[in-house]
């Protein structure tokens, strides 16, 4: 499902925006600050802020610019350093993947506790599976996700397992048969896997090529 991208003013610029209209209340898991947990959702939307952003409220943000977008019901709602127009995308089987990577600050999930400093970065990932998901199975789809991302870092060179704000939102069919499971090697897990490892390993090329924040470059 291709995105739509959009414009907003954001700090006195024009700020990307990626949105996904959903055709009816889809069936979601995400981690992201607006729609998190797992329920069904309008539409997803991945937003572009300043490497500086300082507000506390991402989850009310989100909902504003929702709102300036006519956007109804409930939806999730993710936001990124990265300008999102450089967004990757894999596909594998029917599952389609969206990756925005920011690799600013890349860091091991069990590391000492750390100043993270300005430049952290994100890695934003929104996969679409053509089937029909049991709660558990979702569950499953977002380590797989993050196991995967995690397989793309290294492969990269980094000894990190992602970044302190990555975020995740699969999204699954509402129709169909429910699958059990959503671990690496199941029937949909193992696509995933697959288009989200080659996502980052792109995505992750070209921000060590160009790493400028979208702040930075306008």
């Amino acid at each position: 499902m291709r995105p739509e991208l959009v414009f907003r003013e954001e700090g006195g610029l024009l700020a990307p925006l990626l949105v996904w209209r959903l055709p009816a209340a889809i069936p979601t898991i995400s981690t992201g600050p607006l729609g998190g947990g797992i329920g069904e959702r309008h539409w997803v939307m991945n937003a572009t802020v300043p490497m500086s952003y300082d507000r506390d409220d991402p989850s009310v943000h989100l909902t504003d610019i929702a709102g300036d977008l006519g956007l109804s019901g409930p939806g999730v709602g993710l936001m990124t350093g990265v300008d999102v127009e450089r967004v990757i995308t894999a596909a594998d089987d029917g599952v389609e993947v969206f990756a925005t990577v920011g690799l600013g600050r890349p860091v091991l999930a069990a590391a000492p506790a750390e100043d993270l400093g300005e430049l952290v970065g994100t890695v934003n990932v929104v996969a679409f599976l053509p089937a029909r998901l049991s709660e558990a199975a979702l569950v499953n789809a977002v380590a797989t996700v993050t196991e995967a991302k995690a397989q793309a870092l290294f492969d990269l060179g980094y000894a990190a397992t992602g970044t302190a704000t990555d975020a995740v939102c699969v999204v699954a069919s509402d129709s169909g048969p429910v699958e059990p499971y959503g671990g690496p090697r199941s029937r949909w897990g193992a696509p995933l896997a697959r288009a989200v490892h080659r996502a980052i390993l792109r995505g992750g090329r070209d921000f060590r090529s160009d790493p400028v924040g979208w702040s930075d470059r306008v």
